[in-house]
């Protein structure tokens, strides 16, 4: 499974019920969504198994780029499991030319104190094709420089 798998973790100065706050509430979630320049313009969490998570993300050309998929789990402030590859109602996503690949993702925030946390994510892909085409496609930087945007917004909220 580790070959189907890309996985950061950071220890990030951020307490662990902001990261949950900005990954489950849309209006923390659109500002540091997505890589600059590219921006999120629009984003649903319905926060129970099976209940959408949505982003609109647009490109600096001005293209939108819908994503889709329902929560499979969620531990308020530790953990939250989503997938793209169903759509709400339990619909299956189909693969296309513009999804070239379709994930798992996992985020669990760890309360370490001193207002610090452990922060990992792991993307787990079907295929080690999927998995490496995922990973050539900039997974670390682009996922990597989020992370960054995440902790510096946490800094501006109250």
């Amino acid at each position: 499974m580790k070959d189907r798998e890309l996985k950061i973790e950071r220890v990030v100065e951020a307490k662990a019920e902001l990261l949950w706050k900005c990954w489950t509430e849309p209006k923390h979630l659109l500002p540091w969504f997505t890589p600059e320049p590219w921006k999120t313009i629009d984003a649903r969490c319905d926060l129970k198994v099976g209940g959408e998570f949505f982003t609109m993300m647009k490109s600096p050309e001005g293209q939108e780029y819908p994503n889709s998929g329902v929560y499979l789990e969620l531990i308020k402030n530790k953990r939250i499991v989503w997938t793209d590859a169903f759509l709400p109602g339990w619909l299956p996503t189909e693969n296309t030319s513009d999804r070239p690949f379709l994930l798992v993702a996992s985020l669990d925030f760890e309360d370490l104190g001193n207002g610090k946390s452990r922060y990992t994510a792991i993307a787990r892909h079907w295929t080690v094709e999927q998995c490496k085409k995922h990973e050539e496609m900039g997974f670390y930087e682009g996922w990597g420089t989020c992370i960054d945007q995440l902790v510096k917004y946490t800094k501006t909220m109250n």
